[in-house]
């Protein structure tokens, strides 16, 4: 049963002028799709190819003879989610449940903005910034390359790619910027509501 590309939720335009339809036609179209077929053709005939993109990331990590089956359904799923974490006219502050909660655990929101910033600016290399739901506790974390938090029993809530292709074309070396960017004008904070909602 293959794993089919989902479309992105929104049009490669809405997230002009942030990230460019450019940029969005290339990551999902191409890196995101090439996961997806790639994982589709590591798994195919293979016990694992009925089982949902969760289990067999959490069923293979740290198996060495898995290790691309690993890497592609993680960044298939990966992806996915951070197309959620994204809106149009988004970023601004959390309310309600969820901002009650990063003030209790994080300190407030700027605290927040400034660990999320440093996670993504910190990665070395490729990976993924992160808040978390760890044993009920909000934490900001990072991950390299496939990583996903999942395979650490945390909850994803909240993901910036940091991958080189999700931000060249629009801010070159700049990762900094891009995450800035990220954080003040995109974030889908009623999409990160509905994951804590889901995980509590």
């Amino acid at each position: 049963m293959a794993y089919e590309l989902p479309p992105l939720p929104y049009d490669y335009q809405a997230l002009e002028p942030y990230i460019s339809s450019k940029t969005l036609e290339f990551h999902h179209d191409k890196h995101h799709a090439a996961y997806v077929n790639n994982y589709n053709a590591a798994v195919k005939d293979t016990e694992l190819d009925s089982l949902p993109l969760e289990t067999v990331m959490t069923q293979v990590f740290g198996d060495p003879a898995k290790v691309g089956v690993f890497n592609n359904a993680a960044q298939a799923w990966n992806h996915t989610f951070y197309w959620y974490c994204m809106k149009p006219g988004g970023g601004g502050q959390p309310t309600g449940e969820l901002a009650a909660k990063i003030d209790a655990d994080l300190g407030g929101y700027e605290k927040f903005k400034e660990a999320f910033l440093n996670a993504g600016a910190t990665q070395f290399g490729s990976g993924w910034a992160w808040l978390v739901l760890d044993n009920g506790t909000l934490k900001v974390t990072k991950t390299p390359n496939a990583e996903n938090p999942q395979v650490h029993g945390q909850v994803p809530l909240l993901t910036m790619d940091i991958w080189e292709h999700a931000y060249y074309l629009d801010y070159q070396n700049k990762r900094p910027d891009y995450a800035k960017t990220f954080v003040e004008n995109l974030i889908n904070w009623d999409f990160v509501a509905e994951q804590y909602a889901k995980a509590k």
